[in-house]
């Protein structure tokens, strides 16, 4: 198994967000970073960088591949969007949208305000003077991952953040902005004729369904807290199946607020069950850590030892696998969280 991580993520650090109408400081930091990679530390695992930061060449093919799932105006936003902020008179030092388009908004806008009220679908994903450098970091990282997957690897790990299973196509949410589940999956369907996704974070990928939800070619599975009383509250539900050529190529399973371990494993062996159907030639594992009891955003109650189950029966699989890093937020069990699914995983 290969692992990346990309060291210019951290440059992303927003300081906080808003809560139920509360200023808090965020849980989705350089933190998290640091927690996991010593984590890879203690058990003796090396992290490779990725090279697509390296040269313009390499750009411009992230770029391409990332416009297979985000629309290009966009990336257009993501890239330029603080400069034309800061350049408001009386703007503040990081982007927050104060409106957002509710009901049948058809006129994009060309405003500054407009266009984060457009994109960014909640208050916890703000924007910094160096934000997007980290955000492509992220993603160049799960890209790294999934090439060398491409390259013989039989599995690899990519410890992304910040996250991105909540980014649709022009949609930022859940302190996501690029979906670096969906572009791992992208870069496995280059030789891969059928590709899943399976979420097992705490939260509903609704960005990764948005991105497939009228593909044959790639299939989305996630078990979740049931968003009728969780974030992202909007999709998740039983019948969202897929539509037109993707009819049948989602599945969701919500799970009752608080579910323990062994109702978490039993609904993940039905949801492989249902994969089983797809036949997939290779997986991206989209990797929450925050199902645990005790997450700052806990909806779940996994204990640690639980995660070491989850990745045995997801090596069960046997195939070509991309572990991205989704959610999962600092407490002392953060750590020990992804120890547990790693060994479980690679069965030591």
């Amino acid at each position: 198994m290969k692992f990346y991580y990309a060291e210019p993520q951290s440059l992303h650090a927003p300081a906080t967000m808003i809560m139920r109408g509360k200023i808090i400081d965020s849980p989705e930091g350089p933190v998290r970073a640091d927690i996991l990679r010593a984590t890879l530390d203690k058990l003796d695992i090396q992290l490779s960088a990725p090279e697509a930061l390296d040269s313009e060449l390499q750009q411009q093919r992230i770029r391409a591949r990332l416009q297979q799932i985000h629309t290009p105006r966009y990336l257009d936003f993501l890239e330029t969007i603080y400069q034309r902020w800061v350049a408001l008179p009386g703007a503040s030092d990081i982007v927050t949208p104060n409106t957002h388009p509710c009901g049948a908004a058809r006129m994009y806008p060309q405003h500054p305000v407009g266009l984060a009220g457009w994109h960014l679908s909640d208050m916890a994903c703000p924007i910094g003077p160096d934000s997007f450098k980290g955000i492509m970091a992220s993603a160049a990282t799960a890209e790294a991952a999934a090439d060398s997957v491409l390259q013989g690897a039989g599995s690899a790990y990519a410890l992304c953040r910040p996250p991105g299973h909540h980014a649709g196509p022009e949609l930022a949410g859940g302190f996501c902005y690029l979906n670096n589940s969906a572009l791992a999956a992208t870069v496995l369907r280059e030789q891969y004729d059928r590709v899943a996704v399976v979420d097992v974070d705490l939260h509903h990928g609704n960005g990764t369904q948005t991105i497939f939800y009228e593909r044959p070619d790639v299939w989305t599975g996630s078990l979740h807290a049931d968003t009728r009383q969780f974030y992202p509250f909007f999709w998740g539900h039983e019948n969202e199946t897929g539509v037109g050529a993707g009819q049948g190529f989602n599945v969701n399973m919500p799970l009752p607020i608080g579910t323990a371990g062994q109702g978490f494993l039993n609904t993940l062996d039905a949801l492989l069950e249902r994969l089983a159907d797809f036949r997939p030639e290779a997986v991206v594992i989209a990797l929450g850590l925050d199902a645990h009891k005790d997450d700052p955003l806990a909806g779940l109650a996994l204990e640690t030892q639980d995660f070491n189950s989850i990745g045995r029966r997801l090596a069960d699989l046997n195939l070509p696998t991309v572990v991205v890093q989704e959610g999962g937020y600092p407490t002392v069990h953060l750590g020990n969280n992804l120890a547990a699914f790693l060994q479980g995983f690679r069965g030591v």
